[in-house]
């Protein structure tokens, strides 16, 4: 699992595999962690439009960095799923005061990235 201290940070550091280009595309995001497992969840605002959501789909495999620690993993789109009113409420929670934020938690795309280490032991 994602330790409380990390899990408290800001961003993370998520790195996906440009769709057309192979190239890594690394972006600076929001997330919130489960509280559970060794998953984390981000909302993009920009739906499915979003380069990196568009990067996930193509190729599901991603580096994640929180903190100081390297992680792999393999992200989805939760819409729909079980996951996606605990991904909403997370990550919404953890960022907003109040309502400020409550028409980007209702139209945002939810995406999970389940995680393993950077090494490759274990999830």
């Amino acid at each position: 699992m994602i330790d409380a201290e990390l899990a408290a940070l800001d961003f993370c550091y998520l790195t996906t595999t440009g769709r057309t280009t192979g190239e890594p595309h690394r972006i600076e995001i929001w997330f919130a962690a489960h509280p559970a497992r060794d998953t984390i969840y981000m909302l993009s605002g920009g739906r499915d439009r979003a380069d990196w959501v568009r990067n996930l789909v193509a190729s599901p495999h991603c580096r994640v960095e929180i903190g100081d620690r390297r992680l792999v993993g393999d992200g989805r789109v939760i819409e729909g799923t079980d996951d996606d009113e605990l991904a909403r409420t997370l990550v919404h929670d953890k960022y907003a005061t109040g309502d400020d934020l409550a028409s980007w938690r209702a139209t945002a795309l939810p995406i999970a990235v389940d995680l393993a280490s950077a090494d490759g032991k274990g999830r």
